[in-house]
């Protein structure tokens, strides 16, 4: 007997959550280097994703705020992981705050 309810869709949920893993399973047995860029890229491909139209569990509240929100994120993780070695480019960065 069904009561009217609407289904939920879970859209590319499932996918980002699995690459989320991935990630922060990289982070901790492979290179964190390289897991936090894996994070970061994952995180940038939900925004494209949600940018796309394709929202399900990943809409949280408007697409602007969560596209801008994912991305920013991602791209933070992204530049971080790659900093994470460089020391050259990591005193260059902390030079401007001094």
């Amino acid at each position: 007997m069904s009561h009217g309810t609407k289904r939920e869709s879970w859209g590319p949920y499932p996918l980002i959550l699995a690459g989320a893993v991935i990630g922060v399973l990289v982070i901790f047995f492979v290179n964190p280097r390289w897991g936090g860029f894996t994070l970061g890229a994952v995180i940038m491909i939900a925004a494209a994703l949600r940018f796309a139209g394709f929202g399900g569990q990943l809409s949280i509240r408007s697409k602007k705020v969560d596209v801008v929100t994912l991305a920013g994120f991602g791209f933070v993780l992204v530049l971080t992981s790659l900093l994470l070695y460089n020391n050259e480019l990591k005193a260059l960065i902390l030079s401007f705050f001094a």
